[in-house]
């Protein structure tokens, strides 16, 4: 069997360990590329790369990025600093129709800049959003719905552990891609609050004012976000300034958070010690994956399967953006079937090659495949975000909260199509950077 057809094999026995025997994606890809490897070398060459590649990926300093930003919103979290963000953005919006729905995509994307990831985002608001909704008669399916899409904010906006995912795979800029990722989350978040004013005009039933508060309580209500976008300045203000390189930003956020919840008195000693519980098990959780996906990636270059493909795709007859909207449907197919974390590490050693040799920003192509990849958080059959809120909530069933997650797509397609139409909306803030 020669190496090309060794590798397409490879990558049909991957899926097929991962949807049909149900096999962790980390053990998966690790096994089935070692295997391959040895196999299309010999074995002394596998032992040799398994032990070469322990070491590069553990010993990696850039790693020590990914528990650093772990331990930040894990501290947040135990601080109770979604509270605070919630009752804060409630006293600006909750007075007008459908400002509750509002404040929720508000709150979830502030949470979501102080930690990064979208399963945490949506357990965090589900327990603070939802009864608070129901309180004031909001429609179950949009209140669900609200929170759902407003927690997939998490992977979009910075710090984003799939962004520090995707800058090491592909050796590109973490820093940058965190400031790549600014202005579309920012974007996602105006166009969420659009469908729920959009909602609530159509069904005004389904969002009603809340009772008004004044100008003076508005602003007692602020201190309540303020930890939030102190923590947030100084890791995105150090980081585009060029005062930090993004270790030492997580470093310097995940100390100011703990400080900031310990002269607060809002974190206690046990909340401390879950937190950094958490934070070991996420992190080791996402480098045994990423050691799983170093291994495949190296199976596939001996292979030459990535590269074979790059320059067969570079030479098709039409669009590359054709291309590029096909190499998104995948990536929306795929979500909807497996972890968006996964699913990247998995594509990204074949899709880069051929992105790149068609001569595409490789930041563009990296926040965009991160929103179309989040979609998969809240779609069905695996939309961890849906499965999660269905959880915390017995007023809607799970077809409700599919119907809900559904609304907000539309925002997210026009979102990528913004972004495909306009790249300088990812590129133009990292070109400013220090």
């Amino acid at each position: 069997m020669d190496p090309i057809t060794a590798g397409i094999l490879g990558t049909l026995i991957l899926l097929a360990a991962i949807f049909l025997l149900r096999i962790p994606v980390a053990f998966a890809m690790g096994i089935i590329g070692f295997l391959g490897f040895a196999y299309v070398l010999n074995w002394d060459a596998a032992k040799g790369m398994l032990g070469t590649e322990l070491w590069n990926v553990f010993s990696k300093y850039g790693l020590t990025v990914i528990p650093l930003f772990i331990l930040m919103g894990q501290i947040c979290f135990y601080s109770g600093v979604n509270e605070r963000l919630y009752k804060s953005a409630y006293a600006w919006m909750g007075e007008i129709r459908g400002g509750l729905g509002m404040t929720t995509i508000l709150a979830c994307a502030g949470f979501a800049a102080i930690c990064g990831s979208n399963s945490a985002t949506a357990a965090t608001m589900s327990t603070v959003a939802l009864p608070q909704m129901k309180k004031f008669n909001y429609h179950p399916v949009l209140s669900a719905g609200a929170v759902a899409a407003g927690a997939t904010l998490g992977v979009v906006i910075p710090p984003s552990v799939v962004l520090i995912i995707i800058g090491l795979q592909t050796s590109q800029s973490i820093a940058k891609l965190f400031m790549g990722g600014m202005v579309p989350g920012l974007m996602l978040t105006a166009l969420f609050l659009g469908t729920v004013w959009y909602l609530c005009k159509r069904h005004p039933d389904w969002g009603p004012a809340g009772p008004k508060t004044t100008f003076a309580e508005k602003l007692r209500s602020l201190p309540g976000s303020i930890e939030m976008v102190i923590i947030f300045l100084l890791v995105m203000g150090g980081l585009f300034l060029g005062f930090f390189t993004p270790t030492e930003a997580g470093a310097a956020g995940a100390a100011l958070s703990l400080i900031i919840s310990v002269i607060s008195g809002k974190l206690s000693f046990k909340g401390f010690r879950l937190a950094v519980n958490d934070s070991l098990r996420i992190s080791c959780m996402i480098m045994v994956i990423m050691l799983g996906a170093v291994i495949f990636g190296r199976f596939l270059a001996i292979t030459r399967l990535p590269f074979e493909v790059a320059e067969f795709v570079a030479g098709l007859p039409i669009p590359p953006m054709v291309i590029i909207l096909v190499i998104c449907l995948i990536y929306v197919v795929g979500g909807m079937v497996m972890d968006a974390l996964a699913l990247l590490l998995v594509t990204i050693p074949i899709f880069f090659p051929v992105v790149t040799a068609m001569g595409y920003d490789p930041l563009w192509f990296g926040v965009l495949i991160t929103i179309v990849t989040t979609l998969g958080a809240i779609t069905p059959p695996v939309g961890v975000n849906l499965f999660i809120v269905a959880s915390m909530t017995h007023d809607v069933s799970m077809a409700g909260v599919f119907k809900g997650a559904t609304y907000f797509l539309a925002a997210y397609v026009l979102c990528v199509a913004l972004l495909m139409a306009f790249p300088a909306l990812v590129t133009g803030l990292p070109g400013l950077m220090h």
